[in-house]
């Protein structure tokens, strides 16, 4: 089989990370093209691929007036730039891998659905929870009936002080007009994989939640709007020198480091910090998403789910109790603890798998995602992707529907 040829429409952190299976498994996958406005990330990618000069765009909109040349393109745009891209290349009969969420609205899902299916292409979201090699093994303990039927289950996504910080507070996702709401930006990924483990339409949904800590009201006095100028900076944790020239002097160069900079030293760092907005004081900033936030959800039998995402804790994985009527599964992301009501015993199963070094993120999840897709493009097979166009868009209907209810405080009802 030839290797599957990749478009990469966004070479930022999500673009550049997919684009490295290409690298590490050249007889699957080639990237032949890359659309990117910024200079040194777009040349950069073009370089580690080789990319021919007349497939190197500023601009998708340049790659998507040319002819196809590509299997598939992996759009990785910001959020609010999901809706036109996946549009036109649908219509140009590429296979599509999506960055998640498919778009900031639900007006703007529906279109993305309507143009993918009608183009009748391989479409995949970036739903990478769905798969881990964790998350494939806990939905094998489900269906085997080891804890009988699922009744109810509790999630939680901790976020971590500093991941809020650096992402929803200084970062791209910080502001609902540049890119979408807190729920839709962070946890889609959570509420589609509860409707995953639950494998049922949700039907009416619950929320409460709100930008508590991160305000202009909780700047400490004498704070500075800039934390290279700050008085307090020093004993403030959410500190920006902290974060990356922190992790810098322990030799870390990629993410979160590498957002601020294309080339991290102490130097591209501190002025990235002096002029860019990841230096600003965390009480000083246009962010509006919300900090911390609970979704409940009844599906259509009868059957409950509990979500928590909070910022105020120091990061870690998922953590997830799953209620069932002959045991309960801990997890969190790593192990599963299966506790079986008739013996009382507990088995414990370890789901971490040896080799996480390409696309190891999100608990092996992008290198699980990247897998199945390009798999599909090549076999020609829809089966192996698990977030297709309907099920995706069901689960941001959740989505949109949760955020309804916290806005309005009230219960909102999914219709069919």
């Amino acid at each position: 089989m030839k290797p599957v040829t990749l478009l990469v429409a966004g070479a930022g952190m999500r673009g550049a990370g997919y684009a490295k299976y290409a690298a590490a498994f050249p007889e699957q996958a080639k990237v032949v093209g890359v659309a990117e406005p910024r200079d040194a990330y777009r040349q950069k990618l073009a370089a580690e691929h080789d990319i021919p000069p007349e497939r190197v765009f500023t601009d998708w909109k340049q790659a998507a007036e040319r002819e196809r040349f590509a299997d598939a393109v992996l759009i990785c745009t910001q959020d609010a730039m999901h809706v036109d891209p996946a549009r036109a290349f649908a219509a140009k009969g590429y296979h599509m891998l999506l960055e998640k969420p498919m778009a900031p609205s639900e007006a703007g899902c529906r279109r993305i659905h309507q143009a993918v299916t009608a183009a009748g292409i391989i479409f995949a979201v970036g739903h990478v929870m769905r798969y881990t090699a964790y998350t494939q093994r806990l939905k094998q303990v489900l269906d085997s009936g080891a804890i009988g039927e699922v009744v109810s289950i509790q999630h939680l996504e901790p976020v971590g002080f500093w991941h809020q910080a650096h992402s929803f507070v200084r970062g791209n996702w910080r502001n609902e007009a540049e890119s979408s709401f807190m729920l839709l930006a962070k946890s889609c990924h959570d509420l589609d994989w509860l409707h995953y483990m639950m494998g049922a339409r949700c039907r009416r949904v619950s929320s409460f939640g709100s930008l508590h800590h991160f305000t202009k009201a909780n700047q400490p006095a004498g704070a500075a709007d800039r934390c290279l100028d700050c008085p307090v900076e020093p004993d403030c944790p959410y500190s920006a020198p902290k974060i990356y020239l922190g992790r810098l002097a322990k030799g870390q160069t990629g993410w979160p480091v590498d957002v601020l900079t294309p080339d991290p030293t102490e130097e591209t760092i501190t002025e990235a910090l002096r002029t860019g907005p990841y230096g600003r004081c965390v009480y000083a900033c246009d962010n509006d998403v919300v900090d911390h936030q609970v979704v409940n959800l009844e599906f259509a039998d009868g059957r409950t789910a509990a979500f928590t995402m909070t910022a105020f804790n120091a990061g870690a994985g998922r953590q997830t109790r799953l209620f069932g009527t002959r045991g309960e599964i801990v997890g969190d992301g790593k192990e599963l603890r299966v506790y079986d009501f008739l013996t009382q015993q507990t088995e414990t199963i370890d789901t971490r798998t040896g080799d996480q070094s390409i696309l190891g993120g999100h608990g092996g999840g992008d290198f699980g995602l990247m897998s199945s897709f390009v798999a599909a493009v090549g076999e020609n097979d829809p089966g192996r992707i698990l977030s297709g166009p309907d099920e995706t868009l069901e689960s941001h209907l959740m989505v949109f529907a949760a955020e309804k209810a916290r806005r309005e405080g009230t219960v909102v009802e999914l219709t069919e």
